[in-house]
Formats: C-alpha cells, structure tokens, sequence
C-alpha cells in the first residue's frame, strides 16, 4: 500500500479502511483491504461514494470523525 494513505477504520474481523488522495488530481479516496479469510482483495472507492452507501457503518462514522478532526 501506498504511503500516502491514514487508516481511519478497523473492525474486529480485520477488514481495514484508509483515506488516500491520487496526487495529480488531488480527489480523495477510500481504500478497503479486506481480511484474508474474505480473501484480502483491496478495493479503491471514491469518496462520495463511500459515503453514499448505506447503512452508515462504522467505517463511515470514523470517516467523517477523521475528515472532522482536519478543519480543527
């Protein structure tokens, strides 16, 4: 994985949530890895489209806490 991106979620089955940005067109980005037993395929979605999706999980509140926690 790329260094450019902040994990903001993990649950507890191991699936994993970052935040990355593609430096030419500076769009953010989520990136989920999914655990091994799920196969660790990684997935990249874009922003209004991850948090388009419902139900609002888990993912999505640290999400939005992290995006908060950047206009402090």
């Amino acid at each position: 994985m790329s260094a450019n991106l902040r994990e903001f979620s993990a649950s507890s089955n191991g699936d994993r949530w970052y935040l990355g940005r593609d430096e030419e067109t500076m769009n953010a980005y989520v990136v989920h890895k999914a655990n091994q037993s799920s196969g660790g395929t990684t997935t990249h979605i874009e922003l209004g489209a991850f948090l388009n999706r419902g139900p609002i999980a888990p993912e999505h509140q640290a999400l939005l806490r992290l995006i908060g926690s950047l206009v402090d």
